[in-house]
């Protein structure tokens, strides 16, 4: 087996806050977006989550991290495409894009979304069953980030100071080609590969017929490369819950591990009718992790990491796995962080 040789080192963040002081967490993941950004990380990405404390604008929030940063850059990871117009949503993440100037990174799923039954109704006003939910939702909301003119030739409308051809603003040419599909089953990753759409797969696959983790996330990755347009690059990012303890102290390292211990027994095989398969969380000081990450079957097979970072951990946490992850890990594997010139 190959060793990784990762060029692109991202991590995907849940965003939490306390029920009574959003500002404060909110805050501190805008901060968390600053720190990745000043220890070299490509790319920093954000949870859109609805009904739980967490993001759920993942435009919104992108457009405040874009004031806040430089370089880096800023995903979605993903949105329900179920909750979303196709055509304000393309609004939104247009107009982050250009403040960003040319940084986002979104990424979508499509299917009945979480919490339907809680707030579909609420979302569509009415019944919200008869709606389609599925990839065709994605299909045209990238159409509207490419920005065609609507109506004929002769369509304008009017505006104070202007007249013109009528369409998506802002327009941010590139956008539509940077849009990610989180794939967790062969169907899903067949439909982002026949889209060009970058591909996304993190620590949670279903449906494959393997009983091991490792082994079926590799098949989906091969399977999507065969089905890509040769003229498409494709990217693939795989995501995976990294936790180093080399910096932490006494106390935090027993909590991290305790977390893992916690989350083992799904990892032993499918969970389900679905046949839900869980990736090991990689727990440990950085060699034990690197080892790990070396008999890694798939990470060896594509260049890009993503790390995922628990839902349960605060902002020390966060920065201390990043630390260590940038400066104990990745130059292991390969990767090397951006340089002064490149953050400033």
């Amino acid at each position: 087996m190959s060793a990784p040789r990762i060029r692109s080192l991202a991590f995907l963040t849940p965003g939490n806050y306390l029920d009574e002081d959003p500002y404060h967490g909110l805050e501190d993941t805008l901060r968390l977006f600053e720190y990745g950004e000043r220890i070299g990380f490509d790319g920093a990405w954000i949870r859109q989550r609805h009904l739980e404390h967490g993001v759920g604008s993942a435009a919104v929030f992108l457009a405040a991290a874009a004031q806040r940063t430089h370089r880096i850059e800023l995903g979605t990871a993903v949105i329900p495409i179920g909750y979303e117009s196709p055509f304000r949503l393309a609004e939104d993440l247009s107009l982050a894009d250009v403040l960003s100037r040319g940084r986002l990174q979104p990424g979508f799923s499509a299917g009945v979304p979480p919490h339907a039954d809680l707030i579909g109704h609420l979302v569509f006003d009415g019944d919200w069953r008869s709606f389609d939910l599925s990839y065709g939702r994605v299909t045209r909301l990238i159409e509207n980030l490419r920005g065609a003119y609507l109506g004929d030739a002769d369509t304008v409308i009017h505006s104070p100071g202007a007249t013109q051809r009528p369409r998506l603003q802002p327009h941010s040419p590139g956008l539509a080609d940077r849009v990610w599909y989180g794939g967790a089953s062969a169907r899903s990753v067949r439909w982002a590969a026949d889209n060009g759409l970058n591909l996304l797969s993190g620590n949670i696959l279903h449906g494959t017929p393997e009983n091991d983790f490792g082994t079926a996330q590799l098949s989906l990755v091969r399977d999507y490369r065969r089905h890509l347009a040769a003229d498409r690059p494709g990217r693939v990012a795989i995501g995976r819950v990294i936790v180093p303890v080399d910096s932490a102290d006494r106390a935090t390292r027993q909590r991290y591990r305790a977390y893992a211990a916690s989350r083992h027994d799904r990892t032993l095989g499918p969970q389900g009718e679905r046949r839900v398969l869980f990736a090991h969380d990689v727990v440990g000081t950085a060699d034990q992790i690197l080892e790990q990450l070396h008999d890694d079957p798939v990470l060896a097979h594509t260049t890009e990491l993503r790390l995922e970072l628990p839902y349960e951990f605060h902002r020390a946490d966060y920065e201390q796995i990043l630390h260590d992850t940038a400066t104990l890990i990745a130059p292991e594997l390969g990767w090397k962080p951006a340089t002064a010139d490149e953050v400033a």
